[in-house]
């Protein structure tokens, strides 16, 4: 198994997301990238630490690339707004990666670059790609909170459009696991 770690708004979409894809094995939902030891979803949701909500992606590399993890990435949240995703603003809602190799460094930047040439001008992805630091598992009843709340306002009014439109535009990739 490999690690990937994305963060990309509320961590709540992107596990429901990433949860769905062959080949990943687990997602945690928790805080990267701040300086606070062992924030809480409070202090995060504050501004105050530096943290980002994001997700850790366990995944077996035979089954799924970290390149297919980034198209995913890259087309369920917008990585041309700073700090903000929809309705979430604030450093904790922002795009980044969090690289654990040169490798997924090196890709990372090629897929940004081949990403950036269908935005419009004046639309350049700001998406950081950075050295993963400590990542904190946010609390227990955030844990594959869509799958355990469907019905609950967000969920139904913001994640499941979104999971929708994943499931439309990945098709292949959810029929077909493998490279």
């Amino acid at each position: 198994m490999e690690l990937a770690t994305f963060a990309g708004g509320c961590f709540w979409c992107l596990d429901a997301v990433f949860s769905e894809l062959p080949g990943v094995d687990r997602v945690t939902s928790g805080y990267c990238g701040g300086y606070n030891l062992s924030p809480s979803y409070e202090q995060v949701c504050s501004g105050t630490t530096g943290h980002a909500e994001a997700i850790r992606i366990s995944f077996d590399p035979l089954r799924i690339s970290y390149r297919q993890l980034l198209a995913v990435f890259f087309a369920i949240h917008d990585p041309t707004t700073l700090n903000r995703q929809g309705a979430d603003v604030g450093t904790q809602y922002r795009s980044a990666i969090f690289v654990h190799s040169e490798e997924q460094r090196a890709e990372a930047s090629t897929v940004i670059q081949e990403f950036s040439t269908n935005l419009p001008a004046g639309s350049p992805i700001v998406t950081e790609v950075v050295d993963a630091t400590e990542f904190f598992p946010a609390e227990p009843y955030h844990q594959g909170y869509f799958a355990k709340n469907p019905g609950q306002g967000y969920c139904a009014v913001v994640i499941n459009p979104k999971l929708a439109a994943f499931r439309h535009q990945f098709a292949e990739l959810l029929k077909n696991p493998g490279r």
